[in-house]
Parts: structure tokens; sequence; C-alpha cells
């Protein structure tokens, strides 16, 4: 597994001819995976808007104006009920996003353990997302039954002070860091077509392909405009974009589970099939992506039925975790309260979509 990638490696990598590309892609993918397997995902926004970060994609920002309508906290049945119903439309895999900047110890986070704990006695695999965590919040999750925590990247290190202003790239680095102090996976990748530069597209993969151990998944996303976000004006990218992106990223992280996440309404059938081939093995059912629309779970069926693929069982590519109830925890609460960056710049299209919200 090579760990040393460079950025002028990975641009040679994206630029070959497509043809060639796609060869190589699709080779190594099927040096250590199954193609014609993907898992399918299910993403359950629980605790909806209000977000302080100023993230230029993100209408879950309390200071843009969108649409969403933001909710308090899911209660743990709400939760389990989701769960069994993605459970029994093909996902094996459940992910929890929470609005928050980083997770606070106290009764909202006991509720997301006892969440983590119910879908795992369901034999599916739980993902989080929920922000920065402490070593000590990450011991707890991963106590609880967590398989997976994802926190993007979402851009390069040069480009991240382009998108968001209210936390630092290397907080990003410090909580994948205290994951890999568990036994939860990381789940890590990013968003491309935000106005960054090809240059950024490699350089995000640096950042991930040189992680020892590489992220066990990495979710390629391609924005979806949102009316009210800094980035609501940006033409969608091409096909042609996501499938470079996905079949770099499989080349650079052949053991990784490259995820084909939000941006797939835009995307035609064929435009999907190609992803696949090019390594992509991962999908997210369900008709919105924590606020964005998604495809029809039975769209999705149809297409895997087209193309002769199969649902991912759970825990095939790491053991099932075992949960330790509430009581048992050798890891208790400590009240921390970390200092997270702050960065203090500003971003000029971010606060011009603040002003715009409070005309």
């Amino acid at each position: 597994m090579k760990h040393n990638w460079t950025r002028e490696e990975i641009l040679d990598i994206y630029n070959k001819p497509l043809m060639e590309l796609l060869y190589e892609a699709a080779t190594t993918h099927r040096l250590h995976h199954d193609p014609n397997t993907v898992q399918v995902s299910t993403l359950l926004s629980i605790k909806t808007g209000g977000c302080p970060e100023d993230c230029g994609y993100c209408p879950q920002a309390a200071r843009y104006h969108t649409d969403i309508k933001g909710n308090d906290l899911m209660g743990v049945q709400q939760v389990k009920a989701q769960a069994l119903r993605a459970k029994a439309a093909g996902s094996s895999r459940v992910c929890m996003g929470a609005a928050w900047r980083n997770v606070k110890d106290g009764e909202e986070f006991d509720q997301v353990l006892e969440m983590v704990r119910t879908i795992n006695k369901l034999d599916m695999e739980v993902c989080c997302t929920l922000g920065m965590i402490t070593e000590n919040q990450a011991q707890r999750l991963a106590e609880a039954g967590l398989y997976a925590y994802n926190h993007n990247l979402d851009t390069s290190e040069d480009y991240y002070k382009d998108v968001i202003s209210t936390r630092a790239f290397q907080d990003r680095l410090d909580t994948i860091g205290n994951v890999r102090k568990t036994n939860v996976t990381v789940c890590s990748g990013g968003i491309i077509g935000m106005g960054e530069k090809v240059e950024d597209r490699a350089g995000m993969l640096v950042a991930l392909a040189t992680l020892d151990p590489q992220p066990e998944s990495v979710p390629i996303n391609a924005l979806v405009a949102v009316e009210g976000t800094p980035m609501e004006d940006i033409e969608p990218i091409s096909i042609w974009e996501m499938v470079r992106m996905v079949a770099t990223t499989r080349i650079v992280m052949p053991q990784t589970q490259v995820r084909l996440s939000a941006g797939r309404t835009q995307m035609s059938r064929e435009g999907q099939a190609m992803c696949f081939f090019a390594g992509a093995n991962s999908i997210f059912a369900g008709d919105k992506l924590l606020t964005t629309p998604n495809p029809d779970v039975n769209e999705d069926m149809k297409m895997f039925e087209l193309l002769g693929l199969n649902p991912q069982a759970p825990f095939v590519k790491k053991a099932k975790p075992e949960t330790v109830e509430a009581q048992d925890s050798k890891h208790i609460p400590m009240g921390e309260k970390p200092k997270w960056s702050r960065p203090g710049h500003t971003i000029p299209r971010n606060e011009e979509a603040k002003a715009k919200a409070k005309a």
C-alpha cells in the first residue's frame, strides 16, 4: 500500500486518457473488491439545521437563509423505526448526521450513544457524523458499537480557507486521529465542484491517501448547489469529472470503499454505471442525503437489477463491533471543552450570503 503519494503523481493519474484511466481503475478495483457488489447505505439527519459553522456549500448553516426545516434531536425509537425501514429496503448501513460543530458531553450525546447501540443490535453497520470529537468521545462511541465515523476533509488544505472560516483543516485531521485511537473505522472524503481547481482535488486525495492507514471509506460528493448558500450559483460539474475523480480515488486507495454520494440525481444511469466501473462500490439510498435530493430507493434497485449488481451484506470488510451497555462503560463523560480552531478570516461570498439572509 503506497502512502507517500504526491500531488504531481495523482494529477498524472487524473489526467490520463479516459479509457486508460478507466482500465487501470477497473483492474485495481477487481483486485481488491467484488466488482458486482455495491453497499447500500442510508443517511439519516438526526438533528437538522442551526449549525454555527459557515461552510459555503451547506444549507444547514444557521447564518444562511435556505428552505431547510430544522428539527431537534430525534428520539431513539424514531431512529430505530427509520433503521428498520432502511434495512427492509436493502440497506446494510445507517449513517446518522447531526448539524453540530462538535460533540458536547451531556444528555444529547448520551441519546446518540443509545441510537448507536440500538442500530448495532439490528445487525446493521452504524456510522455517525457529528462534527469534531475528542478521544474520550470516540472511545464512548466505539463502546456503543459504532462501526465508522465520518469526518470529511471537504477539499484540499489550500482551498479549505475559501470554503470555511469557522474551523481549520487541522481540526479535521485531529478528529480523524482521535477516531484512529479506537477500533472505529474512518470515513472521510470531500466535495468536488465547489469552484476548486483540479490541483485541489488532487491535494485532497494526497491528504487522504497519505494517512496510515488510509480511510476505510471515502465519499466522493458532487456539489448540490442550494439556493441561499454562498455556492448557490455554481454550475454542476460534468459526469466526466466525477468519473475521473472516482477512478483516481480507486487507484490511489485500492482497498477503500469509494462512496458515490451527493449529486446522483444529476447523473444518468449510464453515468452512474461508469462510476461503478471506475471503482465506486457504495451508494446512499433514500430520497434525501441529510437535506439534499437523492434518487428513490426503488429506482436504485431497478438500476442494480439492470446492471447485475448485488447489495453488500453488513460487516463484510470488518467484524461487527460488540456493544457495551451504558452502565458497563469504562469511559465516562469528562465534560471536556476542547479549543477547536476558529481561524477568523472572512470569505467574501460567505459574508455576502450572510448579509443577504439578514436583509
